[in-house]
């Protein structure tokens, strides 16, 4: 039980980043135009393109940690998406009192959120993952080869071959 422990942690830890993600993206994904505005208000250049992109990243890329698919890839995808969003979407330097306070706090928390994308990259996924299920298809035993029959003609014990009969 304890050594399935890092697994479970692993996959508990993949949900978590997921549902920091997953919901924003499906509500992104429903309304592409509006999260395009908000964009466009931050002044991002070709905020429709951009912001059909930070959709898919947001809706596959928690998909794929959930999986546990090309944690390389997903998890560095989904550091810079947190930060660049961070920094994009919460410019608290701009804003002064509670507010840059509330856009500060944010800030850190999409922040740390890369943070954690970045360890996911770095240590994997565990084995309760697709890549674990992968890794076990493919270092699981195979099955050996049936006996052949002794053949008379063919080596002895001794290493020597058998004589043929006359």
């Amino acid at each position: 039980m304890i050594a399935r422990a890092p697994d479970a942690l692993s996959l508990a830890a993949r949900l978590l980043l997921a549902a920091a993600l997953l919901p924003t993206g499906i509500a992104r994904a429903l309304n592409v135009s509006g999260f395009a505005l908000t964009l466009a208000g931050a002044g991002v250049p070709a905020p429709n393109a951009v912001a059909t992109a930070m959709v898919v990243v947001q809706v596959f890329g928690p998909l794929a940690l959930i999986l546990g698919v090309l944690p390389r890839l997903t998890g560095l995808a989904l550091a810079l998406f947190a930060a660049g969003m961070a920094v994009v979407l919460h410019p608290f330097w701009q804003f002064g009192g509670a507010a840059a306070i509330a856009e500060r706090t944010l800030l850190l928390a999409d922040l740390g959120l890369a943070g954690g994308f970045l360890l996911y990259a770095l240590q994997g996924p565990g084995a309760w993952s697709w890549q674990g299920w992968r890794a076990g298809a493919r270092s699981a035993p195979k099955k050996a080869p049936a006996r052949k029959p002794a053949n008379s003609n063919g080596p002895r014990r001794g290493g020597r071959p058998a004589r043929a009969a006359a």
